[in-house]
């Protein structure tokens, strides 16, 4: 009986230890395995919209504007506008003090009057000083009258035709001075020199003006219905766009509207900011509807080449293909297609296949040929799914 018991706790005991041992013989088995491998990741195939653009930030101010400033100094003594104001070509919107260019004015006026007069006198003696000497010289001629007397005669002339082309010219000078003085008087009327809103004010009413170093700013009228968009475009990207460029913005108040226009002009002069040269590209858009103000941001897209309903495929889907390497269409429209490859899943299987690619950007890109719309192709990289699970596994490890 006791034998009995001692042989069968024996097989017992072999029999756990053959399964521990078998245990861990799979266990050693499917460490070394490893994970069963994961399906892999696949997008469709569809058709649809794509646009390869430029993308740049910049701001609005009017295509027109005019810095009204002060031609001559003094006090500021009405302001007839506001901001926000509309005003219209020739139109007062300001006054400057005119008293002491009226004193002005009435002191070189008064001044013109008294060499009128001295003329007319100086013309006079002038006229008797020709007449004695007319009477000197028929005189002389025989001999009735000395040498010196005739000069003297020919002298008084000389001088008194000097003292009235002398003051001949004072009354010139003087009118010129006049007509300098009803010009300042003129110049103490401010009007605006074009139609549009007056969008600051640079001077307040008492301020006393001083236009000798510099023509003060009263304020700025621009036109609001035309704006203009200075984009900041990287000298990366600037190269790849022409005057005639399509571009399009939004702004932070309104990101669902887009603002269409074309590149007018490409500034040839940079701005560094923080070590990144930008170069400033124009393009104007309408604004009837004053939606658009002056200093707003805008997000801007130039669009270098676009298609309206083409096959597309997801970027991550061609590891090797960047939105910056692929050519805008020529001219004629015609584009020239890159060829490359994609993992396509047909019957479960993944199949490798050449395909024409056509215009891209950051998310897809057009297929010309090798693909239609409804197949499925691998997106990413399959090594990276063999670098994932090799690291699952050291983990667990």
């Amino acid at each position: 009986m006791t034998h009995a018991r001692i042989r069968r706790s024996g097989l017992i005991g072999s029999a756990v230890f053959l399964l521990v041992v078998l245990g861990a013989v799979l266990t050693w088995r499917a460490t070394l395995a490893g994970d069963p491998p994961s399906p892999p990741s696949t997008a469709e195939v569809v058709r649809g919209e794509i646009e390869e653009s430029v993308s740049a930030l910049g701001y609005l101010q009017p295509r027109e504007f005019v810095d009204v400033g002060a031609q001559v100094s003094g006090q500021l003594r009405h302001l007839r506008v506001a901001i926000g104001d509309t005003v219209s070509k020739g139109q007062v919107i300001a006054d400057i003090d005119t008293a002491v260019f009226a004193a002005r004015l009435e002191a070189a006026q008064s001044t013109l009057l008294s060499l009128a007069a001295q003329i007319r006198e100086k013309q006079a003696q002038l006229h008797l000083a020709q007449r004695q000497h007319e009477r000197h010289v028929v005189l002389f001629a025989q001999d009735a009258v000395s040498r010196e007397a005739f000069e003297t005669s020919l002298a008084a002339t000389q001088v008194a035709a000097a003292q009235v082309a002398s003051l001949q010219a004072q009354r010139q000078q003087v009118a010129a001075a006049i007509r300098i003085d009803e010009a300042n008087l003129g110049y103490a009327r401010i009007v605006a020199p074009m139609s549009g809103t007056v969008v600051s004010l640079s001077a307040r009413e008492g301020q006393t003006l001083n236009a000798n170093q510099q023509a003060p700013v009263i304020l700025r009228i621009a036109r609001l219905d035309l704006m203009t968009v200075v984009a900041q475009v990287s000298e990366g990207d600037v190269a790849r766009l022409r005057t005639g460029t399509a571009a399009w913005f939004t702004t932070l108040g309104r990101p669902d509207r887009r603002w269409q226009g074309v590149v007018r002009q490409i500034l040839p002069t940079p701005e560094t900011l923080n070590n990144v040269v930008l170069y400033s590209v124009l393009f104007d858009v309408a604004n009837a509807d004053q939606t658009l103000r002056t200093q707003m941001s805008a997000q801007v897209s130039f669009v270098l080449a676009r298609s309206q309903d083409s096959v597309l495929v997801p970027v991550a889907a061609l590891p090797r293909i960047s939105s910056a390497t692929v050519a805008p269409p020529s001219p004629g429209g015609q584009l020239e297609g890159r060829l490359q490859r994609v993992r396509v899943v047909r019957d479960g299987k993944v199949q490798d296949r050449q395909v024409t690619i056509g215009i891209s950007n950051r998310v897809v890109a057009q297929v010309l040929s090798g693909l239609e719309p409804g197949e499925r192709v691998v997106v990413g990289d399959p090594a990276e799914s063999r670098s994932g699970a090799a690291g699952r596994r050291a983990s667990r490890s």
